[in-house]
């Protein structure tokens, strides 16, 4: 077995913390943009204003998200506290909810409201929207990659 399947003492309970912290912000990010997301539908083709305290919450959120997932991908063995083939089917079923918002947010935004704007943003607006939008879709992407994970390690008897 290799070093990342074998969960000295301790690891557990960091890697569930881990876990843990993933989904508190992965659940910060849906909570908040959830808003924007219907503001978006509501009223495509008009540009909306958002509140710095929102956007620093959306970037801490996902900063969290990103630093979490990866100090637990790099630094943290997988650990499966249980074996069961329906409870992984479970968590397999979340991490594909989990990115479907993320998908239906980069649809709305980029298929439907963008190509209605009446005017543009500046150019360099435009990049810096697109690079934040892009990480916040990464950071459920990973987000999702760690519920499959788990919920493989947890359906397969000796995976972890």
């Amino acid at each position: 077995m290799t070093s990342r399947r074998m969960a000295p003492k301790g690891r557990p309970a960091i890697c569930l913390l881990l876990l843990g912290i993933q989904t508190a912000a992965a659940s910060v990010l849906f909570w908040t943009i959830f808003p924007v997301f219907q503001a978006v539908m509501l009223r495509a083709g008009q540009a909306q204003q958002l509140e710095c305290s929102f956007l620093i919450l959306i970037a801490a959120a996902t900063l969290v998200l990103q630093i979490s997932y990866w100090t637990r991908y790099w630094q943290v063995p997988l650990w499966a506290p249980v074996r069961s083939a329906f409870l992984g089917h479970i968590l397999l079923f979340l991490s594909r909810i989990s990115f479907f918002f993320g998908s239906a947010l980069f649809s709305a935004v980029f298929f439907r409201h963008v190509p209605q704007l009446e005017i543009l943003p500046p150019l360099e607006q435009s990049i810096a929207k697109a690079i934040g939008f892009m990480a916040i879709l990464f950071a459920l992407f990973c987000y999702s990659l760690e519920l499959e994970r788990l919920g493989r390690a947890v359906e397969r008897p000796g995976a972890g």
